[in-house]
C-alpha cells in the first residue's frame, strides 16, 4: 500500500458528535440526557426545549452528521483510502456506546475520533474524552474487547477548515445592500462558556480564546486581501446557559449588534467561526434571535455558513487522518496549520482542560486505556 494512503495502525474512523433530538417527542429526553447531574429544573428543560419546537423538535445536527458521513466516506472512497467510518453521539441516538459496541463486534481494534469540535475546551474536548472513557468502561462491564481510541488534533486552524469559512464570508457580504457593505464589521462568534473554563483551556491555559482569536485573524485578512476593504472586527459570545452569577465570556452576539448600531456602524455579517454545522445554537441563536435583534435595530446583518459537509473540510479530515497515521508509525509528516499557534498536539497533555470535577478521560495522556 502506498503510504500516502495508509491508514495503519488505525482500522477506523469514528464521527463523535452531540447529537439532537429528531421529534418533539425526543425533545425533553434528550436536554435531560444532555443536563444529567447538573439539577436543571424540569421547568428550565421545558423553557429550552421551546427552540426546538420552534422548529418541529428537530435539531439539524443529526442530518448534517449523515450529511458529513457520507462526505468523509465520499472522499476516502474517490482517494483510495479503505477506512470504514462510523457516527455516533453522545446525548442521542445513534449512541456513542451503542456504536464502539458494533465497532467491536466488526473487529475493529484501533479506532481514530474526529470531534464535531474544532476547538481546546473542556466542553469542546475533554468532555468528548471523557464520554469516550464511559463507553470503553461500559465495554470493560459486557466483557467485550476494548479497542484503542484515539483523537484526532484541533482542526480550527487548517486550511479545510479556514478556506470554506472564508468563502462563506465573501458570500455573505455579497448578501449586504451595496451601501453598506464596505462598511460592515466582521463580527466572529462562538459558544460562551464560563470564564473559568476559558482559562483552563489547553495545556497551558486560555488556549479556547487564543484560538478563536487566532483563526478569526486569518479568516480577517483573507476577506481584506480578497476584497481590498480592511473590515474591522470581533469576537463575541453566543448560547449562554449557565447561572446568572457564574462569569462567562462575553459580550453577547445580541449586545454586541446594539453597539454597533449605537457606533453607526452601517452593517455587520455574523460569522459562525466556533461551529462546524449549522445545529440549534446556529439557527435559534443567529438566525432567530440575532437576527430579530438586527431586524429591532434596524441593522443590515449577514450571516455566513458553517463548513458543514464542505468537500474541502471532508478533505482535510483525511488529510489529518493520514497525518496522524503516518506520526504513529514513527514518521514525520507535514502538519498544515495557518496563523500564529501552528498545528495543535496529537495527544492531549495530562490535565488539559479540566472539568468541574475530575473523571477519567481517553484519547490522551492521562488515558487510563491507554
Amino acid at each position: 500500500m502506498s503510504d500516502v494512503l495508509d491508514a495503519r495502525p488505525y482500522d477506523a474512523l469514528l464521527l463523535l458528535s452531540f447529537g439532537g433530538p429528531e421529534g418533539p417527542e425526543d425533545v425533553i429526553p434528550f436536554l435531560e440526557n444532555v443536563t444529567r447531574g447538573r439539577g436543571i429544573p424540569r421547568e428550565r428543560l421545558a423553557e429550552v426545549g421551546q427552540h426546538y419546537h420552534l422548529f418541529g423538535g428537530v435539531s439539524p445536527i443529526n442530518a448534517q452528521n449523515r450529511e458529513l458521513l457520507a462526505a468523509l466516506r465520499e472522499d476516502f472512497a474517490a482517494h483510495g483510502l479503505d477506512l470504514p467510518v462510523y457516527w455516533g453521539n453522545r446525548n442521542w441516538a445513534p449512541y456513542l456506546t451503542d456504536t464502539l459496541r458494533q465497532m467491536v463486534k466488526d473487529g475493529r481494534r484501533r479506532v481514530l475520533t474526529l470531534a464535531t469540535s474544532a476547538y481546546a475546551s473542556y466542553s469542546g474536548c475533554r468532555q468528548y474524552r471523557e464520554n469516550l472513557a464511559d463507553a470503553l468502561a461500559a465495554l470493560d462491564r459486557e466483557g467485550l474487547a476494548r479497542p484503542r481510541v484515539d483523537k484526532l488534533r484541533h482542526y480550527f486552524n487548517h486550511p479545510g477548515f479556514v478556506r470554506p469559512v472564508t468563502d462563506g464570508v465573501l458570500a455573505a457580504l455579497a448578501e449586504l445592500p451595496a451601501g453598506v457593505r464596505d462598511g460592515a464589521h466582521l463580527v466572529f462568534t462562538t459558544h460562551s462558556v464560563p470564564t473559568a473554563q476559558a482559562e483552563t483551556s489547553g495545556p497551558a491555559g486560555g488556549a479556547y480564546v487564543a484560538q478563536h482569536l487566532d483563526v478569526a485573524r486569518v479568516i480577517a485578512d483573507a476577506v481584506r486581501a480578497e476584497t481590498g476593504v480592511d473590515r474591522p472586527w470581533e469576537l463575541v459570545y453566543q448560547s449562554r446557559s449557565g447561572a446568572p452569577h457564574v462569569p462567562w465570556l462575553e459580550p453577547d452576539i445580541c449586545d454586541h449588534l446594539a453597539d454597533l448600531h449605537g457606533r453607526g456602524v452601517p452593517g455587520a455579517v455574523m460569522v459562525p467561526v466556533g461551529f462546524v454545522s449549522d445545529h440549534m445554537e446556529v439557527i435559534y441563536d443567529l438566525d432567530t434571535e440575532a437576527r430579530a435583534k438586527a431586524e429591532e435595530l434596524g441593522l443590515p446583518v449577514a450571516r455566513s455558513a458553517t463548513v458543514g459537509a464542505d468537500p474541502r473540510f471532508a478533505a482535510a479530515v483525511r488529510e489529518l487522518v493520514l497525518e496522524r497515521a503516518a506520526a504513529e508509525r514513527g514518521g514525520h509528516p507535514e502538519r498544515r496549520a495557518l496563523g500564529a499557534l501552528g498545528p495543535s498536539h496529537d495527544v492531549c497533555p495530562a490535565g488539559c482542560c479540566p472539568g468541574r470535577t475530575e473523571r477519567p478521560a481517553a484519547a490522551g495522556a492521562d488515558s487510563p486505556y491507554a
